[in-house]
């Protein structure tokens, strides 16, 4: 699967996301090693901090889903600027990634743009399992 392949993946969880007051939808897309493809979409709350970040649901689903490691690559879409991800987003992609060492690419479209990054670089020095003393 190619980059382009997984953005046109989080283009179509985009749509099914649930941004009521923003307007401002977000799909997210996961590549694991074995081919496997996790979507997720952002989620808004009345209460806005309680909203949640395609990213981050999206991280959510594959570690329901037992997905340990195996983080490729991820791809970040939305309508009307480029998405790319929070500092809350960064940690929760670095602790998937962290779990066998992986430094995946992100590829963020939106609004005619596109850029596409690593999550080192969106996340130098990251926290992690390392930090606490514990075997990642």
């Amino acid at each position: 699967m190619t980059q382009d392949d997984l953005l046109a993946a989080a283009q179509a969880a985009l749509s099914e996301a649930y941004a009521p007051y923003s307007q401002f939808r977000v799909g997210a897309a996961l590549l694991f090693a074995d081919g496997a493809v996790v979507t997720g979409t952002n989620v808004e709350n009345a209460s806005y901090g309680l909203s949640l970040c395609a990213e981050t649901v999206a991280v959510a689903r594959a570690f329901g889903d037992g997905r340990r490691g195996g983080l490729v690559a991820v791809a970040v879409a939305a309508e009307r600027a480029v998405p790319v991800p929070c500092g809350r987003c960064r940690q929760v992609l670095h602790e998937l990634a962290s779990l066998d060492g992986a430094d995946p690419a992100i590829a963020c479209a939106g609004g005619g743009e596109r850029r596409d990054l690593r999550l080192s670089v969106l996340l130098p020095e990251a926290f992690g399992p390392g930090h606490l003393g514990i075997a990642g």
